[in-house]
């Protein structure tokens, strides 16, 4: 069975979940919905869509009686919970891009929405999905280092990522979107949960907004990097980060699609003279956090810490597991496994396709995660789905928890999430 999907906000996410789908076989795409007129047109075209299968607005397509069997919502954070909700309504199976929702009371919508009508919900969590995880999860539950008894964990976001998505980018600003935690940082939140195995009981957090500061702009600099006569010394310059992504068709897409249409020369120029993709890191437009740890407590006693770092390479994600029989280290390609009994470590390689980037679909995990949700809304069987709506709220729930911890200074004690006022007893089945 080929799946027909509708594809809710055609930028880089749903553009890619959309072609993904295509190149798998499985998928096909049937109707879009997309505000701006040239991405909306852009996706018209590349997948042969009708006129009257094409919508400036997701209310104009949900109108309508069902159109497809699933729907890929990939609008801004905040424009997730009425289409979810809605679109649930009418019985589509729903993929979802992270974060569910800005806020608790959103996500217990579209959970809620999702449980009333019965419809399969697949929150974009990749990286549940790559063979890494598998091949990690599988090691842990085969006992072979015993109970885990603390994780360490660490998401280095690189440098020129953070800068463009996060200080000059769409989730700069919390009150436009979400905290840096929800947005970028709730895959590992939820990761971790989904590795240990158990739910989040206490949690605490400290970080903030370090470096991207007024204060810390260089002696001669101006607003905008095209101008600024310390451009070619600043390790942010956009003129120097983009301009190394002309003519490179992979992050043609990814980032220079969204500062630009025109991925010329000529067009990155013009963005970077009068878009907000150009101007100076310094200049005080963002807020979100550019470093923040978080320290979590499981039930039984289990400990976890979390870093999310800007000052990186843009990398996989690199993870200490500490056992009572031994202990793991992985970095998102290789599993290191040291076995305590006879002093004894193997290296596992597991299957990687591509870089950490979001421009190489993390790595393959994108590709991962399309392949379990067409097959489960295909076959109608949902075991294959790790990060459905049940799930997702109990570790968003850990997310929001974090945030309030890092800005009350305590220790927030977690209940179990509930859905319709009953508690959610498993939130991490195995």
């Amino acid at each position: 069975m080929t799946v027909s999907l509708a594809i809710l906000g055609a930028g880089a996410r749903g553009a890619g979940y959309a072609r993904l789908a295509h190149s798998l076989g499985s998928g096909r795409v049937v109707a879009v919905a997309e505000p701006n007129p040239h991405k909306r047109a852009a996706m018209a075209d590349e997948f042969g869509l009708p006129a009257t299968r094409v919508f400036a607005d997701w209310r104009e397509l949900t109108a309508l009686p069902r159109l497809a069997d699933a729907a890929i919502i990939a609008t801004p954070d905040r424009e997730h919970t009425e289409p979810a909700c809605a679109l649930a309504d009418l019985g589509y199976a729903l993929l979802l891009e992270k974060p569910m929702a800005p806020n608790e009371q959103e996500a217990e919508r579209i959970a809620e929405a999702a449980v009333r009508n019965n419809v399969q919900l697949t929150v974009c969590h990749v990286l549940r999905y790559t063979p890494y995880s598998q091949t990690l999860r599988e090691i842990i539950t085969s006992g072979r280092i015993g109970d885990i008894v603390s994780v360490e964990h660490l998401e280095p976001v690189g440098w020129w990522h953070h800068a463009h998505s996060y200080v000059r980018g769409n989730w700069a600003v919390e009150a436009d979107s979400s905290s840096m935690l929800l947005a970028k940082s709730s895959h590992d939140i939820d990761w971790l949960g989904h590795i240990i195995g158990k739910p989040a009981r206490r949690v605490s957090s400290f970080g903030g907004l370090y470096h991207f500061r007024p204060e810390n702009k260089p002696a001669g600099a101006t607003d905008r990097c095209v101008s600024c006569p310390v451009e070619r010394t600043c390790a942010y310059s956009a003129v120097r980060i983009y301009q190394r992504f002309l003519h490179d068709p992979v992050y043609q897409k990814w980032p220079l699609g969204v500062l630009t249409d025109d991925v010329s020369e000529h067009g990155l120029t013009q963005a970077l003279t009068e878009g907000p993709y150009g101007r100076c890191v310094y200049a005080g437009y963002n807020d979100v956090v550019d470093h923040q740890v978080v320290i979590l407590e499981y039930d039984g006693g289990v400990t976890a810490s979390f870093t999310m770092v800007a000052f990186t390479e843009l990398d996989f994600r690199k993870t200490r597991l500490f056992g009572t029989k031994g202990s793991i280290e992985g970095d998102g390609r290789s599993i290191t496994v040291h076995d305590f009994l006879g002093n004894a470590t193997e290296v596992i390689h597991t299957s990687v396709d591509g870089s950490a980037s979001a421009a190489d679909g993390h790595g393959g995990a994108d590709t991962e995660l399309m392949r379990h949700f067409l097959t489960a809304v295909a076959t109608g069987v949902r075991s294959g789905i790790d990060s459905g709506p049940e799930v997702t709220l109990a570790s968003h729930r850990v997310v929001w928890a974090a945030e309030r911890a890092r800005r009350t200074g305590t220790v927030v004690d977690l209940t179990p999430a509930r859905i319709n006022g009953t508690a959610l007893t498993r939130p991490y089945p195995s």
